[in-house]
């Protein structure tokens, strides 16, 4: 057990009073923070890196995927998803290659600034280089959360909590059940390379040829473009294996170990290669795939994903495929709404099958309805982004970015809702929620 010493009791000040209080600057809750804007809601939005975007630009995962049904018929995704995209064609910041997974390829650098405009002209209050430290909770009620920044230690007060922090630390402050399972997606960090093999399985090959020499694993990962910057790779080939980001100590550890791995297969490239590898940038957080999930009002599970179940609470649509990455091995296991399934493992082994016999007609999209989103436990907060109620498989397919746009903009809307009744979230209708996610952009299946 650790040593403890007393911090003397002080009064914290109230930097802040606000109808909501987002916490986490990633698109999730900017797009929470956004929606509700303009709606008129007074908006706080904490942050604790410089700048907007969570993993698409602190993180260098510069990709969206698919916005459309598996036939690419019908678009299903809608809202602040497709306003960014406009914004960024217009500056020529945007790949699109609408057949693939990966549809969108865009310049992290230009989604940061223009996250900062459209939070600017909304009249969100943004705290940036401000961490949450815990919640303050009045006669059983959650009424403001403490925050540090350069200013020192104060308060936030509001009606309404978004928790959009990935990890879900303020649920888990307040004792919102959660699970962290033994086999948790592993992170990777991500960095961008002048000069990289090309193609991919060119590095894949000198990777499992002389990986031992450089003290890196079993593995296997990808790589992508940057728009204008056709000599330059985002690399995103390695994992971290056995950590736990939720806590501080293992992210620590894996933040240090990420980095390595980055030299380690740029020596190897540099060795063996045929070109000479130069470091172009490294993210500023490692790209976190699973911590935490919640147990809340319901759990969305594989076979929901899998059979496209339709809710009548919905407030999200997609396409991706459930994709779990293995804790060790640096395989994975893609499964399909068409029934087929990929599992790739010992470092690049591919088998194709089938995880359902065929049938005349698959599925087109699946559905994320509201309630993975409440919890009893807290009657004003609702939880926005990776760490919602999902199983293991629904998890690995609704954790991409453009579904949990999609939640940020439910949780946006709901809290805004929510105002008129006390800021019990529980309680929103839900048909009045799909109403105005519809008048606010959103498509609503």
């Amino acid at each position: 057990m650790n040593p403890t010493i007393r911090e003397p009791a002080r009064n914290v000040p109230v930097i802040a009073d606000a109808d909501i209080c987002v916490l986490g600057g990633s698109c999730t809750g900017v797009f929470a923070a956004l929606r509700a804007a303009r709606r008129g809601a007074r908006v706080v939005l904490v942050e604790r890196q410089n700048g907007f975007g969570g993993m698409a630009t602190a993180g260098f995962v510069n990709c969206w995927h698919s916005l459309h049904d598996t036939l690419h018929r019908e678009q299903i995704i809608v809202g602040l998803t497709e306003e960014l995209l406009a914004r960024l064609r217009r500056r020529k910041a945007l790949i699109e290659q609408p057949e693939k997974y990966a549809s969108y390829v865009f310049n992290s650098e230009e989604l940061k600034i223009d996250l900062d405009e459209l939070v600017l002209k909304h009249g969100v209050r943004a705290l940036l280089h401000t961490t949450y430290c815990a919640p303050h909770v009045e006669n059983g009620e959650l009424t403001a959360v403490f925050v540090e920044n350069k200013n020192g230690r104060g308060a936030v007060r509001a009606t309404v909590f978004i928790d959009a922090t990935g990890d879900g630390d303020l649920a888990a402050h307040l004792g919102v059940p959660f699970a962290v399972g033994d086999n948790l997606q592993p992170p990777t960090t991500c960095a961008k390379i002048l000069h990289f093999a090309q193609p991919s399985t060119a590095f894949r090959e000198l990777y499992n040829t002389h990986r031992e020499e450089f003290g890196l694993e079993q593995d296997y990962g990808w790589q992508g473009r940057l728009p204008g910057l056709p000599e330059v790779t985002m690399v995103a080939q390695s994992h971290v294996f056995n950590a736990n980001c939720a806590d501080n100590d293992q992210l620590s550890a894996a933040e240090f170990e990420g980095r390595r791995q980055i030299r380690a297969m740029m020596d190897l490239t540099r060795k063996y290669g045929d070109r000479l590898p130069v470091l172009v940038g490294l993210p500023s957080t490692i790209g976190i795939r699973e911590t935490r999930r919640f147990m809340t009002d319901i759990i969305l599970t594989e076979a929901d994903v899998l059979q496209g179940r339709r809710f009548p609470d919905a407030i999200a649509n997609g396409t991706y495929r459930v994709d779990v990455h293995h804790s060790s091995g640096g395989g994975f296991t893609f499964k399909y709404l068409d029934g087929t399934q990929r599992v790739v493992r010992d470092g690049g082994q591919c088998e194709m099958s089938r995880w359902r016999d065929e049938t005349p007609e698959n599925p087109l999209f699946y559905q994320i309805p509201y309630r993975t989103m409440t919890s009893d436990r807290c009657p004003n907060l609702l939880l926005a982004g990776r760490m919602i109620g999902a199983d293991r498989g629904a998890f690995g397919a609704i954790r991409v970015m453009v579904n949990l746009n999609q939640i940020g903009e439910a949780a946006g809307e709901a809290a805004f809702l929510a105002l008129h009744d006390g800021g019990r979230v529980r309680d929103v209708s839900t048909q009045k929620l799909r109403h105005a996610l519809t008048e606010g952009g959103s498509r609503m299946l």
